[in-house]
């Protein structure tokens, strides 16, 4: 199987697209940071539109490209090999940056890492069903359709909806209060059915039959979906679209993942040094941004650039920084087999 730069290419974007959203969640309701600005005027009362943008579909967009490459990698390597590379490749960084945390916060705390924690479980579930699942075989590819993305779509979000109404968006929970696997009952039926897709669109070469046409309107209905949310404010139209969030979220989160998917298909199919660079340190990016974006975010505290500038600052600097610490730390013998 040829390498999927596009993917590759997506993944960068989607890493970049997280530290930005976490460097907004100072600035913003973004939910609980253990950063506070001293200057109560750096405030964005705009950004929980980005904030709410996001969280519909970048972490179910990440699932899903995982869930991808998981039957490829099981029937590549087996069993056993399998889970001893996602213990080595996610294990490993959940336990460190989990120490690290514990250690600082004093509780146990993984923080940002329930991502990689959940991808190992659902990875761990996988290869249980596989030994008693022969997997699924490539007979004939199944071309998406709008009408089938908005039947996936609408069980999403009505499951969404009644698990909301019990447990609201940005509400954690430790299953049965003793399990160190955080979740977010709101949005986890979203990651695992995205992660489920993702290996189903391996399985019936999805992204390969997916025509130009039927991307090009995923991608404008999925734009459009996001504009609504954009032009949330008061009123009947924000009324709505509150009401039925759980739905009108998961409209966003497929139509908007199978359109970039589509779109970097067609025009990001493409490779060179700095995307192949890119791509090599995006998951450790991703593990190290958090723990250097809290100390920028104290070092820089006093200094006034605004708070649409201490966004992009925070934003920017800890995204170049993320990439070239994880560049220098992947130097170090035997660690490009876990990062």
């Amino acid at each position: 199987m040829k390498r999927l730069y596009y993917l590759d290419n997506l993944k960068v974007c989607l890493t970049v697209l997280v530290i930005m959203h976490h460097a907004g969640q100072a600035y913003g309701d973004g939910g609980g940071w253990a950063y506070t600005p001293s200057n109560p005027a750096e405030v964005l009362p705009w950004i929980w539109h980005f904030f709410s943008t996001n969280a519909a579909f970048f972490m179910g967009l990440y699932f899903f490209i995982s869930g991808y490459f998981v039957p490829r990698s099981f029937d590549k390597q087996g069993t056993k090999r399998f889970i001893g590379k996602k213990l080595l490749r996610l294990g490993i960084p959940l336990l460190f940056m989990g120490s690290i945390y514990s250690a600082l916060t004093g509780k146990m705390e993984i923080g940002h890492m329930w991502f990689v924690e959940s991808l190992l479980v659902f990875c761990l579930v996988y290869a249980l069903i596989r030994q008693w699942v022969p997997p699924i075989v490539k007979e004939r590819g199944y071309k998406p359709t709008i009408i089938g993305l908005f039947a996936v779509a609408l069980v999403m979000g009505i499951g969404s909806y009644f698990i909301r109404q019990v447990s609201p968006q940005d509400h954690w929970i430790w299953p049965f209060g003793i399990i160190p696997l955080p979740i977010e009952p709101a949005h986890y039926l979203q990651y695992v059915m995205m992660f489920v897709m993702g290996i189903l669109a391996y399985r019936f070469q999805w992204l390969e039959k997916m025509g130009n046409g039927v991307g090009l309107a995923i991608l404008l209905i999925g734009i459009a979906l996001a504009i609504g949310n954009y032009l949330r404010d008061d009123g009947a139209w924000n009324a709505f679209v509150w009401r039925w969030f759980g739905i009108y979220e998961s409209l966003m989160c497929v139509f908007i993942s199978f359109g970039l998917i589509w779109l970097f298909r067609e025009f990001v199919h493409v490779t060179s040094r700095f995307w192949q660079w890119c791509a090599a340190q995006s998951y450790g990016a991703y593990v190290f941004h958090l723990l250097l974006m809290l100390v920028l975010q104290n070092m820089v505290d006093g200094i006034w650039m605004g708070a649409f500038g201490k966004f992009l600052f925070i934003g920017i600097v800890t995204t170049i920084f993320s990439f070239l610490l994880t560049w220098i730390v992947r130097m170090i013998p035997g660690v490009k087999r876990v990062l």
